[in-house]
């Protein structure tokens, strides 16, 4: 007999019907009158419920179903006479497809996250992170959809590269050398030209620079695949190995950029209110009771467009009025979470695009702005800051902090090189990224999104190691 899944059980008003359903125990309540197994196979936060008369079935057979079993049930679906859900189902016949003893670590009884974690091979089946998942999957498909419908190109940038994204992050090498016995110049330096790809390579940080090469020809392109840093950062908010979504687009502007990200990132969390309420409702009573009304509260209004400058100026007024911070706020200073938190939840108390950063603190290809007479510059607003500062736009979002990093990249040949010079950058491995600006150059920009953040976001999890199946951190690459 063919099996239907579990949602779709519960949506079913087909009483009399004969079904099969599989999945994992998740209760079994035995008594002698009857026995209640509640049964989930992963398509919904919510269980079915299976009804067993115990004087048809075997008594061994049914002390063997315990939680964390997978069974086959067998029966008829009929209306439910308790409250919580529409449909159960009275079993004609019962297969265990796989025991579980009491020796099962996701038991029923509340796990630490910490402990789920040391078993995140089966941390999978509790309701937490089923639900998460779930949400995971549905934030995939927004993504695709939001760029498909908008006339972006899905192009994929290689995971293995010999450029680092400038100041992106420390990389993690890739070679096939036998490290025990590595060949050395005289200046004690390794040699590459035995190395499978005769130069040294790593895993990338971030496909961003081969995103502008598929902007410049193909107009809008989205990356949205794996990247990898090498930090030794043990935070909430860091991952070695993350997922990154990327869009570039040709001819577009700073004040273009802030909609396009302010309107992508209101699509995918209208995405996720609209299609994972069960999981939304669930997370919302489990672990954090303001999730869902946060989220609505995006919808609302616009966010806010704040200079760095005027955002500065904000948080030394609040330092004068006694708010305390771990970390400095002058200007030049590259913003700790706490300060884009406290901007974000206090002083707005909605969601905040930081324009124009000092030049100094972000990366070689932004473009900078115009220098006013007292060497500063003018940014966005008209905003005059009091050193140079570049086109950059970051969203800040409540309980995260930064979740998208973006700018207007710079086009000019001349003034790129020129900022290369300045920080002392070697060329060699970019002169393919170069000549974009050498031949045909457009004005363009585009944001990169941790798409982890992003599902903290949605979800109310307060661990990014808790938003991916199988998180690799520091000292940690188990399953």
């Amino acid at each position: 007999m063919n099996r239907t899944k579990i949602v779709d059980i519960l949506k079913s008003t087909d009483y009399g019907k004969e079904v099969c359903v599989k999945g994992w125990v998740r209760t079994h309540r035995s008594s002698k009158a009857v026995d209640f197994i509640a049964l989930n196979d992963g398509s919904t936060i919510k269980n079915v419920q299976i009804v067993v008369d115990p004087t048809k079935f075997d008594e061994e057979l049914l002390k063997q179903i315990t939680t964390g079993s997978c069974i086959c049930a067998v029966g008829v679906l009929v209306e439910s006479q308790g409250a919580g859900q529409s449909s159960e189902i009275q079993a004609t016949t019962l297969e265990i497809y796989g025991l579980c003893d009491n020796t099962y670590p996701m038991q029923k009884k509340g796990q630490s996250f910490e402990v789920m974690r040391k078993n995140a091979h089966l941390r999978l089946r509790t309701n937490t992170f089923g639900a998460v998942m779930r949400i995971r999957h549905n934030m995939a498909m927004a993504i695709h959809t939001y760029f498909h419908e908008h006339g972006f190109f899905y192009f994929h940038t290689p995971l293995i590269t010999a450029s680092d994204c400038e100041g992106a992050g420390n990389m993690f090498q890739v070679t096939t050398k036998n490290l025990y016995d590595l060949k050395k110049d005289e200046q004690g330096k390794i040699i590459y030209d035995d190395d499978f790809f005769g130069e040294q390579t790593s895993l990338t940080v971030s496909g961003q620079l081969e995103g502008e090469l598929g902007a410049t020809a193909l107009g809008a392109i989205y990356t949205f695949g794996p990247t990898f840093r090498a930090e030794n950062s043990n935070t909430p908010r860091h991952l070695a190995e993350f997922w990154m979504i990327e869009p570039e687009v040709a001819f577009l502007d700073q004040e273009g950029l802030m909609d396009l990200e302010e309107d992508f990132i209101k699509y995918c969390v209208r995405w996720a209110l609209d299609n994972c309420k069960d999981d939304l409702q669930f997370l919302n009573q489990m672990i954090d009771k303001t999730l869902i009304a946060r989220l609505e509260s995006v919808l609302q209004d616009s966010f806010v467009r704040l200079p760095y400058t005027k955002g500065i100026e904000i948080l030394q007024e609040a330092i004068k009025n006694g708010r305390k911070f771990e970390f400095p706020c002058n200007w030049g200073d590259d913003l700790a979470s706490e300060h884009e938190r406290y901007l974000v939840e206090e002083h707005f108390k909605k969601p905040v695009i930081m324009t124009d950063y000092p030049t100094a603190i972000k990366a070689f290809y932004m473009k900078q702005n115009e220098a006013n007479e007292a060497n500063g510059s003018i940014g966005y607003e008209g905003c005059v800051a009091p050193g140079p500062t570049m086109q950059g736009t970051d969203v800040l979002f409540p309980q995260i902090g930064e979740i998208i990093g973006g700018s207007v990249r710079e086009a000019s040949y001349d003034k790129l090189m020129a900022e290369i010079n300045r920080r002392g950058m070697e060329t060699d491995k970019l002169w393919w990224y170069l000549d974009t600006r050498r031949y045909g150059s457009c004005p363009h920009a585009g944001f990169g999104l941790g798409f982890e953040r992003l599902i903290l976001f949605v979800t109310g999890m307060q661990n990014i190691r808790d938003v991916i199946p199988f998180p690799r951190t520091p000292k940690s690459a188990e399953f």
